[in-house]
């Protein structure tokens, strides 16, 4: 049975994009690395959604949820919504922290995920070339550690071959510091309580910025009580230090969570026209 959520969305979008998901796809057919079990919380999925009129672009969406949860309604309402709008979306369920899984379990997923869709381009009918990547919250952190360190999420021994690197990046209200104001929640879900100073550094996503990375896009609310602006201003400013091309947008009214499918708020066009300017979307 379809949530609330699912049905509200339905009265706002067009009668072609419902029920537009594919079977979820399991991620490790032979299992996750380092599996804990083989309960669905073990099992992480990536779910395609099929726009109408495709652009031949394509996004990696990866919900929030502290690392503790998936937050549905970052889910499959944004996937919909990114369909109307051309972008074929794959929706990743990943590992969490509350399941025992700590880094890089979750960025693991993602890379893995991102090979499996650019390894897939001819059937999907995308561009390889035209793959973003799409977070919010901790899901926002995940995206912004993808495009940092994907080496970190690569399997040894595996025979991949290329970068999984996303060819742009989304980031809405992200987590990024495991040091400045951090999510305790977060933190506490991806690298556990005592982490080496190292790991902390290293999944502090503003300390992880280099050159050559690709556009970024980031939003964030002035007033956010979960999450401080504050993480989205150092990783924005990180950005501009090793001239990476991005845009940051900081809205003055609303908290964590503000901007979902269903309200009027200003992020949606101001997205749709970085997009354009990336040629995602015409």
């Amino acid at each position: 049975m379809k949530s609330l959520l699912s049905l509200a969305v339905a009265w706002l979008l067009p009668c072609h994009s419902l029920f537009a998901a594919e079977n979820p796809i399991v991620l490790w057919s032979g299992g996750a690395p380092g599996a804990l079990g083989t309960s669905p919380k073990d099992i992480p999925t990536l779910t395609p959604y099929l726009p109408a009129k495709p652009t031949g672009a394509a996004m990696l969406l990866i919900p929030g949820g502290s690392y503790s949860g998936i937050y549905e309604g970052q889910a499959e309402p944004f996937a919909l919504w990114l369909n109307e709008q051309g972008l074929t979306v794959f929706v990743l369920r990943y590992r969490l922290g509350s399941a025992g899984y700590r880094y890089p379990a979750q960025l693991q997923d993602a890379v893995e995920a991102m090979f499996q869709i650019r390894g897939s381009a001819a059937k999907w009918k995308i561009d390889p070339k035209r793959i973003g990547a799409m977070g919010f919250s901790a899901g926002g952190h995940l995206v912004s550690t993808f495009i940092n360190r994907p080496e970190d999420g690569m399997i040894l021994g595996s025979d991949r071959s290329g970068s999984p690197r996303p060819d742009l990046a989304i980031l809405c209200y992200p987590v990024i510091s495991m040091i400045t104001k951090p999510h305790g929640t977060s933190r506490k879900m991806l690298i556990g309580d005592s982490p080496e100073e190292k790991l902390v550094r290293q999944t502090s996503s503003e300390l992880q910025v280099k050159p050559g990375l690709p556009p970024v896009f980031l939003w964030h609310t002035m007033e956010d009580k979960l999450v401080p602006v504050e993480h989205a201003q150092h990783y924005a400013a990180a950005l501009h230090q090793n001239n990476v091309p991005h845009e940051l947008h900081l809205y003055q009214n609303g908290d964590h969570g503000t901007g979902l499918i269903g309200t009027q708020h200003p992020w949606f066009a101001d997205l749709l026209f970085w997009l354009r300017a990336q040629k995602f979307i015409p």
